[in-house]
């Protein structure tokens, strides 16, 4: 296989992201045509799977010896190879489409070696278009003006979770030691010092992982927890974020190794320093509740 051009495959998947921000916004989404996966939380509709129908068909064209992993065709099983790997999720922030809440997007990761290399992440109805490219840096282009990522180009020292706006999310999976887990961090994360709590800023339940970490890659949330999302919601944001000089590590503590297929993440803002204190201590409110979801 010829060396790999990464901005070549960059430049191709905006181009595909554009296409696909056409069709999200030229549909209807509503109930009468939404379906549901596991549960009521967990939405599907005609537009997640025609996007990922079009967005294979363009990429694989393209590229036919590459593999492609998208959210709407995966089935229980598919591996991720160290091959190069399109990994893809159409609509991501289904909910907030099917309710018109502006916080949905297309989610276009690029993997070599289990190891992300280019991310493309565009919100259309806010025309917002995130990228990266390992080694060359993050950006955002908004009304047609492009910013190098984060938004600060000399961001704050990370303090402490009491400084911190926070990103997390009640996903779809809600009951179990995960969902117990989840509420029970939450709270601590929320509640004030004097009851052992971190009193952070606030959290912030934006209702897509892309979305979460392209926010800490920008520097407007300093911090995602996140368990139960896939590689196709993480994969593009996670090149953008450590372009941005952020960090992706485990969502359990101790795990410093955080792997794309590994489904339980926290992401941490670029900083000059704090980022290793912020991990440490929201592994310590994490303590022993640790979550199960399996790769």
């Amino acid at each position: 296989m010829a060396e790999l051009n990464l901005q070549e495959i960059h430049d191709l998947l905006i181009t595909v992201a554009h296409e696909a921000g056409r069709m999200m916004m030229a549909a209807t989404p509503s109930y009468l045509f939404s379906g549901t996966k596991k549960n009521s939380a967990d939405l599907v509709t005609d537009t997640d799977q025609a996007v990922e129908k079009m967005v294979s068909t363009r990429l694989l064209t393209a590229h036919p010896d590459f593999k492609f992993i998208g959210e709407e065709t995966y089935h229980p099983g598919q591996q991720l190879t160290e091959g190069p790997t399109f990994i893809v999720d159409p609509i991501d922030g289904t909910t907030n489409f099917v309710h018109a809440f502006p916080a949905f997007c297309i989610s276009l990761g690029f993997a070599v070696n289990k190891s992300p290399v280019v991310g493309v992440i565009y919100n259309p109805f806010l025309d917002e278009l995130y990228t990266g490219i390992k080694g060359k840096g993050s950006f955002v282009t908004r009304n047609g003006t492009k910013l190098r990522l984060p938004l600060k180009q000399e961001p704050e020292p990370l303090k402490d979770l009491s400084t911190c706006l926070i990103g997390a999310e009640w996903g779809s999976d809600r009951t179990g030691n995960n969902f117990a887990v989840k509420t029970k961090v939450f709270a601590k994360l929320a509640a004030s010092r004097d009851d052992g709590g971190a009193m952070v800023h606030s959290i912030r339940a934006v209702g897509s992982a892309a979305l979460n970490l392209v926010l800490v890659a920008s520097g407007q949330q300093d911090v995602f927890w996140e368990g139960g999302c896939w590689a196709w919601d993480v994969c593009a944001g996670w090149c953008i974020l450590v372009e941005a000089g952020g960090i992706m590590v485990g969502g359990n503590p101790g795990d410093w190794e955080a792997t794309i297929e590994g489904r339980k993440y926290l992401a941490i803002r670029g900083a000059p320093n704090g980022q290793k204190e912020i991990v440490e201590e929201m592994w310590a409110v994490i303590g022993d509740g640790k979550m199960d979801y399996e790769s």
